[in-house]
């Protein structure tokens, strides 16, 4: 029985020695995961700000190209018009 009672306490010993180490591992796991979660949300906003950076660039070289085709076609059917009518100018 004496020795029973030994392996019990040392039993209950090693139990509060690894749900402390447990406590610990999940204290230092959360504040890992914190980090990673800020690092992340730091690199996330830089690419959103870069993102939007290209796609309004993206967007005015569009808007530019559209207008000059759309002179290029306003001339093109401005010269058919006249040419069509008999005037040269």
């Amino acid at each position: 029985m004496t020795r029973l009672r030994g392996e019990v306490d040392a039993l209950r010993s090693d139990r509060g020695a690894l749900m402390q180490t447990l406590a610990r591992g999940v204290k230092d796991l959360a504040s890992s995961v914190s980090a990673i979660r800020a690092d992340f949300s730091e690199v996330h906003a830089a690419m959103a700000r870069r993102s939007k950076k290209d796609l309004a660039a993206y967007v005015t070289g569009i808007r530019k190209r559209v207008t000059t085709m759309r002179n290029a076609n306003a001339a093109d059917l401005a010269g058919a018009s006249r040419a069509w009518a008999g005037k040269r100018k």
